[in-house]
């Protein structure tokens, strides 16, 4: 039996009904999946955000989920996680594995090539029991929107947002994710507060999020000050894309 097959043999099987988040699993997501910037707290095992996203998951009930970037998986498996215990959905994860040191701070934000090996990445998610409900793109998002009905296809009902965090790179991947989103779709934008790099135009996270709640009448956000902090944003009318596309960048 090999490591893949061994991790699947210890978590239950995916049913509706279940509930993951035991103290032993989330041990092994601080473990593993090392949040970052997530308002988490590791001596009373408090997920922070990670609990939002798979509470907002478990809630929506979405069919499909669309995660660009992760530094270790975090968001990936609590997301997973909602999805598996929903009895239900489907998990796209984008990161093309950039490296700091290889790529520059340009480009990731901390990445460490955690993304280039298909088995290790199939090993990591099988570890939490979401394999099955996980698969991994590893092309940067702007190839992965490009070619979106060849390697995936299918409305998105939730997404979070985490890749490169330029102003310009933000907006891209709001819009790639709204454009195939219909009225009440939802979508997480995670680093909302971190001040300095948005000072130095390293980040623009904050700056889009406020652009995004200018159109009032498409969409409605909550932001949560928080670590890094995170932003949950609702779309409101179908086609609300439009609105963002039709104002200047």
């Amino acid at each position: 039996m090999n490591a893949i097959a061994a991790l699947k043999r210890l978590v239950a099987p995916r049913s509706a009904g279940g509930f993951s988040l035991t103290p032993e699993l989330i041990g092994d997501i601080f473990r593993h999946a090392r949040p970052l910037g997530h308002h988490e707290d590791r001596e009373s095992l408090n997920l922070g955000f990670g609990f939002l996203y798979y509470g907002v998951a478990r809630t929506l009930r979405p069919e499909h989920v669309v995660v660009i970037g992760s530094g270790f998986g975090f968001s990936v498996v609590c997301l997973a996680l909602a999805l598996r215990d929903n009895g239900l959905g489907r998990l796209t994860f984008v990161d093309p594995s950039y490296s700091v040191l290889a790529h520059g701070p340009l480009q990731t934000m901390g990445g460490t090539s955690q993304w280039d090996d298909a088995t290790r990445v199939e090993a990591r998610f099988a570890r939490f029991g979401v394999a099955d409900v996980v698969t991994h793109h590893r092309m940067t998002s702007a190839e992965f929107f490009a070619r979106y009905d060849a390697v995936c296809g299918g409305e998105i009902q939730l997404a979070f947002i985490d890749g490169n965090h330029s102003y310009a790179n933000v907006r891209a991947d709001f819009l790639g994710c709204v454009r195939r989103m219909r009225r009440n779709g939802y979508l997480l934008l995670h680093d909302t507060n971190i001040y300095i790099r948005e000072l130095v135009r390293h980040a623009g996270v904050k700056t889009w999020l406020r652009r995004v709640a200018r159109h009032k009448d498409a969409f409605e956000a909550v932001d949560f000050p928080f670590s890094s902090g995170v932003a949950l944003v609702r779309v409101l009318e179908d086609e609300a894309w439009q609105r963002l596309e039709a104002s200047s960048s």
